[in-house]
């Protein structure tokens, strides 16, 4: 990042807002100057800008961090999350630590399943994978004889992963309620693979065997 910018973010991130006639007075610099690196900022989604009218004159430029823009900024999550789950492990157990996993899984699914339900297993995996995506998750899928693979070449939470393998019942499970069917992780980044794969056996087929 190119010092001025990351000036421009510190200092919006500092005081949640600015304007070019602020950042310009804190930075030294010249309107023009201000703009153009705000531009560059805007282009790459780190920040954008909204009018404010004032008391009097033309509405004002305020200028706001983005959410890429705050991610840029440290946070410790990461650590947090693994602190849970390895106190929650000591307290608990392992087991109630998988169970929990999957409460987490169906808190966050349940906001999804008015898309997904009543569709058939085909659809409900297509639309799995947006929601995959959606989620910041580089995902697609495809068709194997009767069940369906879904791969997911990114971690959604791979510093969790990489200390507590626990989170993988979370994704499996998540996966698992939005297709409405048995899904199986079949490979694992996590253990070398170039994807996470998750095996999907349609519902309709699980019918037709247990008849």
């Amino acid at each position: 990042m190119q010092i001025t910018r990351q000036d421009i973010l510190d200092y919006l991130r500092r005081h949640s807002q600015a304007t070019v006639k602020e950042l310009g007075e804190h930075l030294k610099l010249t309107s023009t100057g201000i703009r153009q690196h705000l531009t560059v900022l805007e282009r790459d989604g780190l920040v954008d800008a909204r009018e404010e009218r004032g008391h009097v004159g033309r509405p004002a430029l305020v200028y706001r961090l983005t959410s890429n823009g705050d991610a840029l900024f440290p946070k410790k999550y990461d650590a947090l999350a693994n602190a849970l789950i390895e106190e929650s492990r000591r307290q608990l157990g392992a087991d109630t630590v998988q169970q929990l996993m999957k409460s987490v899984a169906a808190r966050f699914a349940d906001p999804y399943m008015p898309r997904l339900e009543g569709r058939p297993t085909a659809e409900r995996v297509v639309e799995t994978v947006k929601v995959l995506q959606e989620r910041g998750c580089l995902s697609d899928c495809s068709g194997e004889g009767e069940d369906f693979v879904i791969k997911q070449h990114t971690c959604p939470f791979p510093n969790v992963a990489a200390r507590n393998s626990a989170v993988c019942a979370l994704d499996v499970e998540f996966i698992r309620r939005l297709v409405g069917s048995d899904a199986r992780l079949t490979a694992s980044l996590l253990r070398g693979d170039p994807s996470c794969i998750f095996r999907v056996r349609p519902r309709e087929s699980v019918a037709v065997v247990r008849s």
